[in-house]
């Protein structure tokens, strides 16, 4: 089977990584795989672009497109041209713009399937498609109405996620005191829920001294904790590791014994909460998106009494996270359903 991701972002960031595993999962089954990323924006130092990541795992199509958001008309006539021109059996749209671009330039024969990826995509002008898939398993009936097979698309996980051999001794090489860590591991923005974490922290250490806040991240409410922090006089019990990526960050989420996901970013996935099990480590989380279906203990509400309830119970979720074969299987049998529906 030949199949097309199309991913209308220049960032190696949100939905990214998730459509990449995906990719070399179908290539692992036996599949030609590309994805087209946007090669027009380049002012992007802010964050990690997409395109050498792509190009270093083998996945990054040359078929010419722009792929872009910015694309002036002309631009846009020449991606659709080019994509109708393309020998492929699977169209597989991830954003608004590749969707756009789908339903008017998916080659004849191809099957054309939509992820959604956040739930603000789901509107009545969301363009028809062959096949879609969803993050959570609750978005299921907000597309039942089109007659479509669905799939949930759920968190793939890197391989390098896995248990520590030797956690004190990790701790040790990061400079990480205390016996019981707790983490948050995301971009310091609103939606993210800092300050709610360091407040309902400040209540857990009064049942568990020993315990140590370790934040990793960055982003524009960094200050805003650190002075938080200071000020609740928690700053002898919070580690700022600051942005970690790739096998360092996978050591810092190694060492932690829980994580606390208070809130989502733009995929629903929760694909921090997927990482986090695959290393072993506890996970706390609110509910968004489809962090109930891997939480270890679930918040009812973004509430200090909340947090310090579900991090203080002790509770262990049973269920085990597909394996990344298994979502690319489950994905191209979504495929499968959409071809023969067309017939």
């Amino acid at each position: 089977m030949r199949i097309l991701h199309l991913l209308a972002s220049p960032f190696w960031s949100g939905p990214a990584e998730n459509v990449a595993l995906l990719a070399q999962a179908q290539r692992a089954l036996g599949h030609e795989v590309t994805v087209a990323v946007d090669r027009k924006r380049r002012d992007i130092a802010a964050e990690e672009p997409a395109v050498p990541r792509f190009q270093a795992l083998g996945l990054l199509d040359e078929g010419g497109l722009a792929l872009s958001v910015k694309s002036p008309p002309w631009e846009l006539w020449s991606d659709l041209r080019t994509l109708r021109q393309r020998q492929v059996d699977v169209l597989h749209a991830h954003f608004t713009h590749d969707h756009l671009l789908a339903r008017w330039g998916t080659p004849k024969g191809a099957v054309r399937i939509r992820s959604i990826h956040a739930p603000r995509s789901l509107r009545a002008s969301l363009p028809e498609a062959g096949g879609y898939t969803v993050p959570a398993n609750h978005l299921r009936a907000k597309l039942e109405g089109r007659h479509r097979p669905v799939q949930v698309l759920p968190a793939l996980v890197d391989p390098m996620f896995e248990p520590a051999k030797d956690r004190q001794s990790l701790r040790r090489d990061l400079g990480l005191g205390g016996t019981y860590l707790v983490g948050m591991i995301s971009t310091f923005q609103e939606s993210r829920r800092h300050a709610l974490g360091v407040e309902a922290f400040a209540r857990v250490i009064s049942h568990r001294p020993e315990a140590r806040l370790v934040l990793v991240g960055d982003g524009a409410l960094f200050e805003a904790t650190r002075k938080q922090v200071s000020e609740r006089g928690l700053t002898g019990h919070v580690t700022f590791a600051g942005y970690q990526q790739g096998a360092a960050f996978v050591k810092w989420l190694q060492a932690l014994d829980e994580v606390w996901i208070l809130g989502l970013g733009n995929d629903w996935s929760a694909r921090a909460a997927a990482q986090a099990r695959a290393c072993g480590v506890r996970v706390v989380a609110v509910n968004e998106g489809a962090l109930p279906d891997l939480a270890d203990a679930k918040v009812e509400a973004p509430t200090v009494d909340a947090v310090v309830a579900a991090a203080l119970s002790g509770s262990r979720a049973t269920t085990e996270h597909p394996t990344n074969e298994s979502i690319a299987r489950d994905v191209l049998d979504l495929y499968r359903q959409a071809a023969e529906a067309r017939r």
